[in-house]
Formats: C-alpha cells, sequence, structure tokens
C-alpha cells in the first residue's frame, strides 16, 4: 500500500475497532492511536451497570483489547496523549510544543464530554458525572457503602441505571428531572411510566418537572439540591449529574473541519476534508436510510462507525447504514431497543407479552412499517427485530401483538 500512517485521534472503542479493522483488511502502514485517558480503549456500557454495581471489577474487564494484542498487531497506541492540534496543511498531528506526528489519514473518534450542571454548586465535592472509567470508580467507591443520600439530576439513561445502582448498594435515592417522566425522550412516555413504576417500586423517589436552582454546600461539600419549587430542598450526601453528553468537536473546528452538533460527515463517515474521517459519537453523519443526519452516543455505533470509517478510509465503497441498537439494565430488567427514534415520536407503540410481569417487546410502527422495538427481559429477538425494519416491508399491529406467530412472519 501506498499509505504510509493512519492516525487515530481518541482512544474510545471506535478508535479501537477501526484499528482492529484496518488490520483485518490487510492494511499493513502504521497505525496510531492518541487517547487522552491513561486506559487502553474500554467498553463504556458496563460504567453505569455491572463495574458500577461491582466493587470486585477490574478496569481490565473493560477494556477492549489488552495490551497484548496491540503489540502483535503493531497498533500503536499512546495513552495518556492529548492531540492539541490537526494540522491539515502539513498533514501532522500536534501532541504538544515540540512534539508531532505525520499523516497522511485521520480518524477522529473522540468522543463525547458530559453537558455539566449550570448552578451554584456544582463544583462542589460530592458531585459526580459518569463518562470515563475513573468517574465509575470514584462514583463506586460513594456509594459502595450503603446508607448515603444520593440525588440524580436529570432521569436518562445514565441517571436511571445509576439510581439503580445506588438503589442496588441501600442507598436513599431521588431523582430530579424536567420532564413529567423518565426515559421519556428516548422510548416515550409509554415506556417512561412502565420504568417510572418500575424504579418506585424499588423505592427511589422523584421530583418531576422540577428544575435545579441551586446545589447546596457546607464547607465545599454537597449538602442538598434547591429546586425552583418554593422553599424545596432536597438532603443530599452526594449528586450524580446526568444531563447528557456534548460531542467534542474542539479539535476539528479548529482544524476547520465542517461541525454542527458533532463533526458533520458523509454516510462513508468522511469529514469536510478528504484526508479525515470522524466515527463514534462525535460523528454527526448522514444516515442512508433515514435521509437525514444522525448522532448516536451509543456503544453499537461505535462499532459499526469505526468499522465503517477504516474501511472507507481504505477506499472501499462502503456506508454506515446499521439500524441503531442500544441496551440498559436496571435492577432486574434488560432491555435492547433497535430502531429510529425520530421516527418512532409521537407513535404508539404495540405491545406483546406481559407488561405487570415485565415480560414483553414493544414495537413502533408508522407508515405500515415498523421502525423501532424494545424487547424487555424477552431474549434472542432483537436480530429479528433489526431484520424487518432493515426490510421496510409492510406490518400488522395485529400479528405484532400475537405471541404465538414468529416476529420474522408479522
Amino acid at each position: 500500500m501506498t499509505t504510509r500512517r493512519f492516525v487515530i485521534i481518541g482512544g474510545g472503542l471506535a478508535a479501537a475497532t477501526a484499528a482492529e479493522t484496518l488490520r483485518a483488511e490487510g492494511y499493513d502502514g502504521d497505525v496510531m492511536v492518541f487517547g487522552a485517558e491513561r486506559h487502553l480503549p474500554y467498553l463504556r456500557p458496563p460504567l453505569s451497570k455491572e463495574y458500577l454495581s461491582d466493587p470486585a471489577k477490574e478496569p481490565l474487564e473493560t477494556y477492549v483489547h489488552p495490551w497484548d494484542w496491540y503489540t502483535e498487531h503493531g497498533v500503536h497506541v499512546l495513552t495518556g496523549t492529548l492531540a492539541v492540534e490537526l494540522d491539515l496543511v502539513d498533514r501532522k498531528v500536534v501532541l504538544d510544543e515540540t512534539s508531532s506526528v505525520a499523516f497522511d489519514k485521520a480518524l477522529i473518534a473522540t468522543g463525547a464530554k458530559p453537558r455539566r450542571a449550570q448552578v451554584p454548586g456544582a463544583e462542589a465535592s460530592g458531585v459526580h458525572y459518569l463518562r470515563t472509567l475513573d468517574d465509575s470508580e470514584d462514583l463506586r467507591d460513594a456509594l459502595a457503602g450503603g446508607g448515603k443520600r444520593v440525588v440524580v439530576l436529570g432521569s436518562g439513561w445514565i441517571g436511571m441505571e445509576t439510581a439503580a445502582v445506588a438503589r442496588g448498594y441501600g442507598n436513599d435515592v431521588t431523582v430530579v428531572a424536567r420532564g413529567a417522566l423518565p426515559l421519556s425522550s428516548a422510548v416515550g412516555p409509554e415506556l417512561g411510566a412502565i420504568y417510572g413504576k418500575l424504579h418506585r417500586d424499588k423505592g427511589v423517589q422523584f421530583r418531576l418537572q422540577r428544575e435545579v436552582r441551586e446545589i447546596l454546600t457546607a464547607d465545599g461539600q454537597v449538602t442538598g439540591v434547591a429546586t425552583d419549587q418554593d422553599g424545596e430542598v432536597i438532603p443530599a450526601d452526594l449528586v450524580i449529574v446526568g444531563h447528557g453528553a456534548a460531542p467534542n468537536t474542539e479539535i476539528a473546528e479548529d482544524a476547520g473541519l465542517a461541525v454542527n452538533n458533532g463533526i458533520l460527515a458523509s454516510a462513508s463517515l468522511a469529514t469536510s476534508n478528504p484526508l479525515v474521517y470522524a466515527a463514534g459519537d462525535v460523528a454527526n453523519a448522514i444516515h442512508p436510510v433515514l435521509g437525514r443526519r444522525l448522532r448516536s452516543e451509543h456503544w453499537a455505533n461505535a462499532i459499526g462507525g469505526g468499522r465503517t470509517a477504516a474501511k472507507a478510509m481504505l477506499g472501499h465503497d462502503v456506508v454506515y447504514d446499521d439500524v441503531p441498537y442500544f441496551y440498559s439494565d436496571q435492577y432486574d430488567v434488560g432491555m435492547e431497543y433497535a430502531g429510529y427514534t425520530a421516527l418512532a415520536a409521537d407513535v404508539q407503540p404495540v405491545f406483546r407479552g406481559d407488561i405487570d410481569a415485565r415480560e414483553f417487546i414493544a414495537f413502533w410502527v408508522a407508515g405500515g412499517r415498523l421502525v423501532a422495538g424494545l424487547n424487555v427481559n424477552v431474549w434472542d429477538v432483537s436480530d429479528d427485530i433489526q431484520t424487518i425494519i432493515r426490510e421496510g416491508r409492510r406490518v400488522d399491529p395485529a400479528r405484532l401483538a400475537d405471541p404465538g406467530i414468529p416476529l420474522l412472519d408479522v
């Protein structure tokens, strides 16, 4: 091959998958990965689930590959290394004032960062965010003893998963959120109500349709959360902020790449500069099925995007058209979601199974076609759901609701 070196800026799952794909596709040039964290690329879903809930878990258990894999495959991973500039004129990645690395093509996979709470007291001791492996370890240490008053700000996936883990450790948990139902922006009000009941049954308290006015402190330590309700103060020993994430686009912006809620990319994950590609949380790419841009922050997107970007960098004719997929574990309730939340918005779901027993599948049908499906404690069906969505064929809602009919026959 004529290409001398591919560089990957960012050290997460998308980066590791891209590096793995480059080697699997026969690329024999240099591959360099620059990761700002001290860890090798790792999986993020466990950070709010099994890793957070089990103090015996070790960082190595979250790694995509051990050190030996990178050595054996000639992939140079520089951990604890922040790329500060992408120089597209001289084709180099600047690491600091004295060092830089030349490249032929670059992949930006810098991920996202937590949105910070913008209220007084937000920088106090006892305020936690969850994004990195180190964040998860710090939060685990704070929760593991139990007996604490925990206030979770936000009722999205991070908020509700950390609330479940906090309860599992024996802490008192209160969730404060702007919405009327947890998770409703992700899976709709019907499923939001089901998850709200799950958490209430486990002892979580909710303060919904609230704005946080201040995080109260004493001697720099969290003592409570004041909301916009007259005089309402929720006592707290620690606060978990789950306000979503913002893409890490700074290096792309400084390089002059097109950016808008992520790095703008084509269906093949090429950016506005032909030398550079983007994958994972940071990429806001055209999705061929939707015909519009889609930025996803889930692990399946990191895998699929990393794989597609690597092939595109090698000149393959590829597009990233995977059906979006994610999963969640809360208490004894496991869930998988596949589909397009934008197409499922304002659509009444069709249910198959036992909602009260929390063993069911929810389907969203729009224009006579399945656009999304969510299975709760029902397994080995997600592949079939994705097949139906991908085929785009018309479905009968009555047959979807009938547990006696195989999914692929609806």
